[in-house]
This record gives structure tokens, C-alpha cells and sequence, in this order.
């Protein structure tokens, strides 16, 4: 390799990476695992491959110049691409948070940027150093970060709802859509959209951190007293006695009362281990880390065992009791991990 492709080698690579460890080291509550995060550049790395032949084949059914095509048509492909490995995070629980869903999203377009310039080092390896600049600190960083900011509004769009639909992310999609099609519209211009890419970006993600980390420390304060408040009725016998308990014994009259036993214990159980959870992020907090022990996998595996027990029509009938979020389902999701 000449000394030439020893600078333009990181210089095309090395930025987005950095930024994302940046991300990942501001993380304080350590949302992310690091087996997650690289399953998700990865995934990324695969989503360029699938754009690069659907951006061939569009290009040549519609017969559109590339100039065109590269402000209207890769944006949306590529969008639509990186934003759906984002979705089955969503639908997967592994994103509970206005943080981790900015980690996970840079970490696609990551990945995605990673192949794209490795591919551009190869097409165009003599060029001069200032493209690799440019595609390094600005490229690169504009696709990860228009999927982060995807991830961000649609976190905040639909954490409310714990059912996948896909008409809920549109408008988030659009956002980031625009923003990669405007970064397409000055190919005149790279010096000045990189650096407004290397300036607001910064910016906009520093104001979601901040955001992000009082939610959580308030959602811990709230939800923990409250949970360990129920938890202490349930182990006093006295779970009867609150609005909960009276609307399990209402479901007396719709299921036998093995069922309603079942239900009681997986209240118990979830309340345990959302306590548990919260724990964890709790000694993050202060840079402690709690180990996740054989009693946390054995009463997932109860809970599991409970939940087909009760059944899909028993928990249709739980579910305003629950009022779970995206919070509540990656609290599970976490421990499991």
C-alpha cells in the first residue's frame, strides 16, 4: 500500500467511528452493550450492498441522470434501508431511550458510510486527499447522523405505543430523507456542508443527551418508588387493597381463578425485576455496575413460563393495568441480555 493510501485510508474511516465511540463514551447509563452496537454496524455494512444494486437497478429503469438521482432517489433508498434495521430495534426492545436509539442510529449509518468509502477507496484511490477529507468528516458523518436523528424522533414519536407500526415512523423518515437530500443538493460546495454537518450535528445530539439523561434520571426516581411501593403491598398481602389489585379481582368473573393466581405472580415478577433494572441504572449512575445474577434468569424464565400460561386473551385483559412503554419492554430485554 503506497503512503499515499495510508492517509486516505483513515482519513475516509477513521471519523465516524470516532464519533460513534465519542457517543458510546457519553453514555452514562451505559444503554448500549457493545455486542449490540457492532451487530448493528454490521447490519448496516449489509444495508449499503442491498442499496448499491437497488440504487443500479432504479438508476437504470428510470433512466434519470446521476446528478438527479443522487439528490432524490439514493436519499430515500438509503434512508428507507438504514431506517428499517432501526424499526426492528424498535420492535425488538432494544432501543428504550432518546440515547440509545442516537447510538444504535449513528451506528447503522456507520456501518453504512464504513463500506460505501471503502468502496470509493477502491474505485478511486489516486484522487487527492481533500476528497477523503470530505467523505470521511462529511459523508460519513452525515449518514450516520441522519439516521440518528431518525431514531431520536421516532423514539420520541412512538415510545407510547408498544406495537409496531410502520405509518408512525413516516414522518421521521421524512426528516431524514431531507436532510440526507439537502446534504446531496451542494456537490459544488463540500468544503461548506461538511463543515456545517461537522458543527450542527454536534449540537443537535449534545441537546438530546442532556434531554435524554434528566428523562431518565426522573423516570428512575418516579417509576422506582412507585414499583417498590407495589411490590411492598403484594409481599404484605395487601395487593387487594390497591386500584391494581381491585382490577385483577374484577377478572375473576372472565377467568378461573388459576389464571388470576398466574396473573398476580407475573405483576410480582415484573415488579422484582423493572426494581432490578432500575438498580442497574441506578449504580451506572455513580459508575458501579451491578452483576446480573442466576435468580434475574430464573425469574425471566418463570415469567415466560407464566406469560403462556395466561395466555394472549389474558394479557389483551391485563393491559390497562400494564401501561408498558418502550421503557418498561427494554428494562426486560436488558436483563435478558
Amino acid at each position: 500500500m503506497s503512503i499515499e493510501n495510508l492517509i486516505r485510508a483513515p482519513l475516509a474511516l477513521l471519523p465516524v467511528l470516532i464519533f460513534l465511540t465519542t457517543l458510546k463514551y457519553l453514555d452514562g447509563y451505559k444503554l448500549t452493550g457493545l455486542r449490540t452496537t457492532l451487530y448493528v454496524i454490521a447490519v448496516g455494512i449489509a444495508a449499503t450492498a442491498v442499496s448499491y444494486y437497488c440504487n443500479g437497478f432504479l438508476m437504470s429503469v428510470l433512466q434519470i441522470e446521476f446528478l438527479q438521482y443522487a439528490r432524490y432517489g439514493a436519499p430515500f433508498v438509503e434512508e428507507v434501508l438504514k431506517a428499517a434495521v432501526i424499526v426492528y430495534l424498535f420492535h425488538t426492545n432494544r432501543i428504550g431511550f432518546l440515547t440509545d436509539a442516537a447510538i444504535l442510529g449513528f451506528a447503522v449509518g456507520a456501518g453504512f458510510a464504513i463500506t460505501e468509502n471503502i468502496y470509493y477507496l477502491h474505485l478511486l484511490g489516486g484522487s487527492n486527499v481533500g476528497i477523503w477529507i470530505i467523505r470521511g468528516f462529511g459523508t460519513a458523518i452525515m449518514h450516520g447522523g441522519a439516521t440518528a436523528i431518525f431514531a431520536v424522533l421516532a423514539q420520541a414519536l412512538t415510545e407510547r405505543h408498544t406495537k409496531t407500526n410502520p405509518m408512525r415512523y413516516l414522518p421521521s423518515l421524512a426528516v431524514a430523507i431531507s436532510l440526507h437530500s439537502v446534504f446531496n443538493h451542494f456537490p459544488g460546495t463540500p468544503v461548506l456542508t461538511t463543515l456545517v454537518t461537522l458543527v450542527a450535528l454536534p449540537v443537535v445530539l449534545s441537546y438530546v443527551y442532556e434531554r435524554s439523561t434528566n428523562l431518565v434520571h426522573k423516570w428512575l426516581e418516579v417509576d422506582f418508588d412507585a414499583e417498590e411501593e407495589l411490590l411492598e403491598l403484594i409481599r404484605k398481602g395487601k395487593f387487594t387493597h390497591s386500584k391494581a389489585g381491585q382490577f385483577l379481582l374484577d377478572l375473576r368473573t372472565s377467568f378461573d381463578g388459576a389464571t388470576v393466581a398466574d396473573m398476580l405472580c407475573y405483576i410480582r415478577l415484573h415488579t422484582e425485576l423493572a426494581l432490578r433494572a432500575k438498580s442497574v441504572l441506578i449504580a451506572r449512575e455513580f459508575g458501579t455496575e451491578i452483576p446480573i445474577e442466576q435468580d434475574v434468569r430464573d425469574k425471566l424464565m418463570e415469567m415466560d413460563a407464566l406469560q403462556k400460561n395466561i395466555g394472549n386473551i389474558g394479557f389483551l385483559a391485563m393491559a390497562p393495568y400494564f401501561h408498558l412503554s418502550r421503557k418498561e419492554l427494554w428494562e426486560m430485554f436488558m436483563l435478558k441480555q
